[in-house]
């Protein structure tokens, strides 16, 4: 089995250096071949070279579209699973070991894995993330903090959505998903081994602003909409 771990990255410098070092210890737990590929989206800061000291494939995709920059590192690797990871996102030490395992039964074709966010120091947005969790299950909405599939289910897939300009990731899992369940396949959602992500969002963005651009409802209606956006392109948070 070999392994890509796919980053998107935009001017990721503060955060990639953590997430890299974070993956460096539990790729060097897991038995098999595992390459880590990062798709800089034409970032304008330090986040290429530090991508390369760490010793990933760099690839650059010039739009600025998730599931576009997505695709770009899925279609320049030629692993059995990858493995999808937010450029801002700390993996546990094991957890690269846990997913091989896990595919190593040839009905798993894909799932994601439980997020938590750090450093949110509003009371009003941790409640808000409570109630996300609640919704996340009810509506089998897995965030793409930390998604994994088999290649050849992705590219039956034909990947994710590059119409979709938010919840690209939920979109993708909701047709693995339907893929898994009509070819006697199943997905795992990893729960006792969460990821932990920036809050970054949650914690800068305008109180009124975040709570609209993140709920699940309005994400629904308006992600093939790309000028609701601009927050998370042309001026995200970093």
């Amino acid at each position: 089995m070999n392994i890509s771990v796919i980053i998107p990255a935009y001017n990721e410098e503060n955060y990639l250096p953590e997430t890299l070092a974070h993956l460096g210890r539990a790729a060097a737990v897991v038995s098999h071949h595992l390459e880590i590929v990062v798709v800089d989206n034409e970032s304008n800061d330090g986040t290429r070279g530090i991508a390369e000291s760490f010793g990933a494939k760099v690839f650059q995709e010039r739009e600025r579209n998730i599931g576009k920059v997505r695709n770009t590192g899925a279609r320049n690797s030629a692993a059995d699973v990858l493995i999808f990871l937010d450029a801002d996102t700390l993996v546990p030490e094991t957890l690269l070991v846990r997913i091989a395992r896990a595919l190593e039964d040839d009905q798993c074709l894909g799932g994601a894995v439980a997020v938590e966010s750090a450093g949110i120091k509003r009371k009003s947005m941790r409640i808000y993330l409570r109630g996300w969790k609640f919704w996340g299950a009810l509506f089998n909405m897995k965030q793409g903090a930390a998604q994994f599939c088999r290649k050849r289910v992705f590219d039956e897939l034909h990947g994710y959505d590059e119409t979709v300009f938010v919840g690209e990731d939920v979109e993708f899992y909701w047709r693995l998903s339907k893929f898994a369940r009509s070819n006697n396949g199943y997905l795992l959602f990893i729960e006792d081994q969460k990821v932990t992500t920036s809050g970054r969002r949650f914690e800068k963005m305008g109180l009124c602003k975040t709570l609209l651009l993140t709920h699940p409802v309005f994400i629904y209606l308006a992600w093939r909409k790309k000028a609701f956006w601009k927050d998370w392109y042309e001026k995200a948070v970093r």
